[in-house]
């Protein structure tokens, strides 16, 4: 119901009609109208007026021309009450104008944002007041909710009356619940069940699992579409005389939900009879055509099956330049045999050339760099497969929306195309943070900013900074594509990492170990063909590794007091062998090549086609640091089960050292340092920690005391001592396979995209370093019980003791006559993962297109896994785009 609001009393505008409109009898005769006065008018002149209406001065007055009038002045629109009386001849008017709208305001809407009201109605401020645009406003808000799937939406307008004829419109609105769909019931279908039908529908019936999908929303467009689903179901299971005689949508008796109605007629199955090509182009012959048919006579008809081959068909013909083959089946149905002749006619047609390539859509990205993508020129033969391609390219560029397409228009005459590219540009700029707790490194936080689209010129310039507890890093990178306009890519890439750990004592940290590596590489590349391309590499670094040495130092002596002049030397009963064995300042200068093959469609987010690299890099060209290291990665994508997409990845390699570091044979030094290794773990292979996988030394540490004997013995345990070093290897593989599964229209419009992966993969092939019990033997033959120089060597195990400030003190026998000033500590190191047996790990993932950027969770479970390797099970990132 309509209403007036009157200093706060709701009066309805049906009755405020009834007053509105009134024609006071004549008072005289009927005669000849002598004058014509208009009173009330305010915004508008009284000719203005008049100019509405058919009465005139000289005119006789009758009741119908004074109808007649009325009816004028009230289809204008602008006036809120007329009345008209004459007195002898002198007609007078009197208009009550129609206020001016001040302002549109909306109430109890929650479910639909205003931005997305308002542009549904159409009364505006400044306007005159007419309630048939207040009705037409009305049903059009009524009928988006309608559309959100709330058909118990209500509407009703008001007014606010102000001063000076002004008025605000209030729309208060009623949003009611969403309608769903409770059933759908099929009528006819003997074939198939009313199950399998459904899941080929769109529209969904309720249930409580749908809470993230809107495919359960009754929508009257939704109906129509599936009866078309259904239609093409059928259709590609032989049922050519399907069709689908009613679809009913009623309300529930609690006029809340829906119950829908199919009623069909399935027909008869068909089979394909004889099918054949007529082709009236030169260069397509019908026995090079027919062959290459899927069809074959006797199998069940599938109209999918004939839309795909006169596409088919389509493309091939724009591969021998002809853009706008005409090609179309002709079908003669046979009802006694079931069968389905079909005749493929391929019209004559010119072939065509490229008369223009148009960009639109570009307000950032600059022109060159979309054209430079085209792999068809103005002038050039048109060709299907390379407007394919191209459009492709475009897309992995990563600039612009995913579904992409390059239209082709008719030109200025029957053998010229125009190529349109229509792209709508996006965020290139990326803004991403991760944060995750690691066994290894505790808190840890990385922050990267990426410009993928620099200037609008295809440039990308990039910086990231890394840090935890154990480690921080920043690194800038920039790329140029296409080097002075020509097809040579190149890049600079310069870098900080500092990698450290530490401990504490009385409450002090103090580092313990640190690895700082400073350097840069130039990059450049070049392609050879459509799909292979070249690239070579300089990188020069410098590395640091330095131990803290007031705490893993012996002195000049040989004692285990450890100091910090110029004779001490790394101790490794306390560091280990193999930290000792990567102190040092070292210079890496290498050279590389790679030699890269990828034919994917979209090199962001692929859907088929595969990219095979291989690589390798020589360090040697100066510095201080000789190997030899190759890699191989191949990826492939297919789409499976429709619209599914399975993606398998398989990556290895190896480093092979140029230099002999080791002295002797079994001194546990590896050739290949430390910092040149590979590591493996998250997020390389999920479901397990970062360098989770692989060689590694771990060292624990007891507290010894005495029995009653005297001898020592391990009274408490310290499992909170434990240390885990990874230490690499010199060869690893990794493998990969994910399914990305496919979600409802809701779901991508939030932009979920789940999918299940299986990660596995192995880093091995390192000699195994000298560990504690191994320095203990070699330290046996010079240390005697009492801690002198001695031939003869220990007969018991040693021990680290500590002082009361828990600096290291000395080094005893706990069954001689030495006195320890404190507790003594033992350390134990095993050495784990040296082999090639796979780690395995299977998991789910969610990419998440966020409001505030783009969200990843992965959580993975480790199935198989060696002694040592450090699992995780679940790991996240975040993101922005600018």
């Amino acid at each position: 119901m309509c209403g007036t609001i009157l200093g706060g009393t709701a009066v309805p505008l049906q009755a405020q009609a009834q007053e509105t409109t009134s024609v006071v009898p004549a008072t005289a005769a009927d005669g000849a109208i002598r004058s014509i006065v208009v009173n009330g008018a305010q915004r508008l002149e009284p000719t203005t007026v008049l100019s509405y209406m058919k009465l005139r001065v000289g005119q006789t007055y009758t009741q119908e021309s004074a109808d007649q009038a009325l009816k004028d002045l009230f289809e204008t629109e602008l006036f809120k009450d007329v009345s008209i009386r004459n007195n002898d001849g002198a007609v007078i008017i009197e208009v009550v104008e129609n206020p001016v709208i001040n302002r549109i305001l909306l109430e109890g809407n929650k479910r639909i944002k205003e931005d997305k009201i308002y542009p549904e109605i159409r009364l505006a401020p400044r306007q005159i007041f007419t309630r048939s645009k207040v009705r037409a406003d009305v049903a059009r808000i009524v009928e988006l909710y309608k559309r959100k799937g709330r058909f118990a939406a209500n509407v009703e307008p008001k007014m606010v009356q102000l001063d000076q004829n002004r008025v605000d419109i209030v729309f208060e609105i009623n949003e009611g619940p969403k309608s769903k769909v409770q059933q759908i019931n099929i009528i006819g279908n003997d074939e198939f069940s009313d199950g399998q039908l459904r899941g080929e529908m769109v529209t969904k019936q309720s249930r409580f699992y749908r809470f993230f999908s809107s495919s359960d929303t009754y929508d009257p467009d939704r109906l129509a579409f599936d009866q078309q689903k259904l239609r093409q179901f059928y259709l590609t299971e032989g049922y050519a005389d399907f069709r689908v005689i009613s679809a009913v949508a009623e309300l529930t008796p609690d006029k809340k939900d829906f119950i829908i109605t199919y009623v069909v007629e399935e027909g008869e199955r068909y089979k394909f009879g004889e099918v054949t090509v007529e082709s009236d182009i030169r260069d397509f012959t019908p026995e090079f055509l027919t062959p290459q048919l899927p069809m074959k006579a006797g199998d069940f008809y599938d109209a999918k099956q004939v839309e795909d081959t006169v596409e088919r068909l389509s493309e091939t013909a724009g591969l021998f330049g002809y853009a706008f083959a005409d090609v179309r089946p002709q079908f003669t149905r046979n009802k006694e045999t079931l069968t389905m002749d079909i005749l493929f006619q391929v019209a004559e047609s010119d072939r065509v050339y490229v008369e223009r390539i148009d960009i639109n859509g570009n307000t950032l990205t600059q022109d060159k760099v979309v054209r430079r993508e085209f792999r068809l020129n103005e002038g050039d033969a048109f060709n299907s497969f390379q407007v394919k391609r191209s459009a492709n390219r475009i897309k992995s560029l990563g600039f612009f929306q995913e579904d992409l397409e390059i239209e082709q228009k008719q030109g200025s005459a029957p053998d010229r195309i125009i190529l349109e590219a229509n792209v709508e540009e996006k965020a290139t700029g990326e803004l991403q943070l991760s944060a995750g707790f690691s066994s290894v490194e505790n808190f840890i936080l990385q922050a990267s900013v990426r410009q993928r689209n620099f200037r609008g010129k295809g440039q990308e310039l990039r910086a990231s900074v890394s840090y935890s507890s154990y480690s921080q890093s920043i690194e800038l990178g920039f790329t140029e594509p296409y080097l002075f306009d020509r097809n040579i890519a190149v890049g600079v890439d310069v870098f900080r990492r500092d990698l450290n750990s530490f401990n504490y004592v009385n409450s002090d940290r103090q580092t313990t170990f640190e690895q700082l590596t400073t350097g840069f590489q130039i990059r450049g590349g070049v392609p050879i063909t459509e799909y292979l391309s070249a690239s070579v590499r300089y990188g020069l670094s410098q590395d640091d590794v330095t131990l803290e040495p007031s705490l893993f130092f012996t002195d000049s002596n040989g004692d285990l007091i450890r100091g910090n002049s110029a004779g001490d030397a790394c101790d490794p009963l306390v560091a280990g062998r193999y930290l000792c064995d990567a102190l040092g300042n070292r210079t890496t200068s290498s050279i590389g090549a790679s030699l890269i093959y990828d034919d994917r469609d979209n090199r962001v987010r692929p859907t088929r086609g595969q990219s095979i690299v291989g690589s390798v890099d020589f360090a040697g060209l100066g510095g201080s640091v000789k190997y030899i290291r190759g890699r191989l990665n191949a990826s492939k994508h297919w789409r499976v089960l429709g619209d599914f997409i399975f993606t398998a990845s398989a990556e290895g390699g190896y480093i092979h050292p140029l230099e002999n570091r080791s002295n002797t044979a079994g001194d546990g030094i590896d050739d290949v340092r430390l910092t040149d290794r590979f590591f493996l773990g998250e997020p390389q292979i999920r479901g397990f920690d970062i360098r989770g996988v692989g060689p590694r030394v771990v060292r624990s540490s007891t507290i010894p005391g005495l029995d009653t004997n005297g001898n020592p013995i391990n009274v408490i345990s310290e499992s909170s001592n434990l240390s885990d070093d990874a230490i690499g290897g010199r060869a690893y593989y990794l493998g990969r396979a994910e399914l990305e599964i496919p979600l409802g229209s809701g779901a991508r419009e939030l932009g979920l995209r789940p999918s299940i992966f299986l990660d596995v993969g192995a880093v091995f092939n390192v000699v195994q370093p000298l560990l504690l019990t191994d320095l203990q033997t070699q330290a046996s033959s010079t240390v005697d019980s009492q801690g002198n120089a001695s031939p003869t060597g220990l007969s018991a195990p040693l021990y680290l003791t500590t002082d009361a400030t828990g600096a290291a003190a000395t080094t005893f026998d706990a069954t001689t006559n030495g006195v320890a000033n404190s507790i003594a500590t033992s350390y134990t190191e095993q050495f784990f993962g040296d082999t090639m047996s796979p780690r395995l790990s299977v998991g789910f993932g969610v990419n998440w297109n966020s409001p505030f950027g783009p969200f990843r969770i992965d959580i993975a479970k480790a199935l198989l896994k060696e002694p040592g390797d450090d699992t995780k099970l679940f790991t996240f990132n975040v993101g922005t785009q600018f």
